[in-house]
């Protein structure tokens, strides 16, 4: 099977050899981790226990929290790599004694969902760990292998179906529908429904399709909890799970407070474009499409925050809104001060800053993202390396 080399493999592999850290890797069902772990193994020709949190049998290996048990069972091993650790019970206390316990062991772990291994790892492994996040493929992991002639021919497929690992062994385009259906309901929605209960899977699932309709644009919590007959903070703690299990990612408003500016609503977006169509049943061509306008944003989007989390940028980003409906899709503000992104899909386009933004904030950097350019802005791998 055809590997692409991910934008994370050699950070962890250096974290691996020269930090007494234990390294976590985030991540959706399906992205990647697990052949990213295997790759991880193979090249750092470490002596290594590798176990599945959920594998009952490699589950009950961990069960016994002492230092005489966890010397024994990882004697002679350097490294050891847990899959799906989230679904082991007090594994941070477990991580925590071994790395502290342990000398020279390298601890490998990956978790499907925040909520789990963030509560059961952050706080005893403070100071202690580092954090990846792995995303489906970026266009950044792609470049690596096509050119661009090849990106362009490609760009209408990825924002149809996405950026699943697997998709790239899949050629025809029924099977790869029926796998991202399959995907959403075997895999993504595991934990969530895990954790909420099977009764709550129906007002989940109708709450997802109503996002999925409304990319980009700002959402009342009320609003909808009156549509699923559900209560506005119910709302807010499903938005809160789905983007703790890597499906959805929330934008807030702008603002320095500004009196004119509108921040109390947020927008949603998704992780990957293909879950989003899957959700609806959406999968017809971009020729043939209403929303390609929505597609090409959360594209865009997700790619640039896949290309800010891989080069470990600290950036705070933002949607802007004035009261007198001029607005600007994407805001990032770092320590080189503020930069503001319009996407339009038709690289005809003309844009320009509005004028309330450009008076409120005359420093900023202000580019419209087209076809033409948007490469420009979620590419460049080398300077991750």
């Amino acid at each position: 099977m055809e590997y692409i080399k991910r934008a994370i493999e050699d950070r962890v592999i250096k974290d691996l050899s020269t930090k007494n850290k234990v390294i976590l890797i985030y991540g959706a069902r399906r992205v990647g981790k697990t052949e990213l772990i295997k790759k991880v193994i193979e090249k750092t020709g470490m002596e290594y226990l590798l176990l599945n949190g959920e594998d009952f049998e490699h589950a009950e290996l961990l069960k016994n929290r002492s230092t005489g048990y966890y010397r024994r069972l990882l004697e002679n091993k350097k490294l050891l790599v847990i899959d799906e650790a989230q679904a082991i019970p007090e594994i941070g206390l477990k991580l925590k004694l071994m790395a502290d316990t342990i000398p020279g062991l390298k601890i490998l772990a990956t978790g499907s969902s925040s909520f789990d291994l963030n509560n059961q790892v952050g706080e005893p492994l403070v100071g202690r760990k580092k954090e990846y996040l792995l995303f489906p493929l970026a266009q950044m992991e792609f470049s690596v292998k096509e050119d661009y002639p090849a990106t362009k021919s490609n760009l209408g497929e990825r924002l149809i179906f996405g950026g699943y690992p697997e998709l790239l062994h899949i050629s025809g385009r029924k099977e790869k529908i029926e796998y991202l259906k399959d995907l959403i309901n075997a895999y993504l929605l595991k934990d969530i429904i895990a954790f909420e209960g099977i009764k709550k899977r129906d007002k989940i699932v109708n709450l997802l399709k109503i996002m999925a309709f409304r990319i980009g644009s700002e959402i009342s919590l009320e609003s909808i909890g009156k549509e699923l007959q559900i209560s506005k903070n119910t709302v807010g703690r499903y938005l809160d799970l789905l983007s703790k299990v890597f499906i959805i990612q929330k934008v807030t408003g702008f603002s320095r407070n500004l009196d004119n500016e509108i921040t109390k609503k947020s927008k949603w977006y998704f992780f990957d474009n293909g879950i989003r169509n899957a959700i609806i049943s959406n999968f017809r061509f971009i020729q043939s499409r209403d929303d390609v306008g929505k597609l090409w944003e959360n594209y865009f989007i997700s790619e640039r925050m896949k290309y800010l989390s891989y080069h470990r940028e600290q950036v705070n980003h933002y949607f802007w809104r004035h009261k007198s409906q001029q607005e600007i899709d994407w805001i990032e503000e770092s320590e080189d001060g503020l930069q503001a992104f319009e996407i339009k899909w038709n690289p005809k386009v003309a844009g320009q800053a509005p004028r309330q933004w450009e008076k409120a904030y005359p420093q900023a950097s202000f580019v419209l993202i087209n076809r033409e350019n948007y490469l420009d802005y979620i590419t460049n791998l080398n300077s991750t390396q």
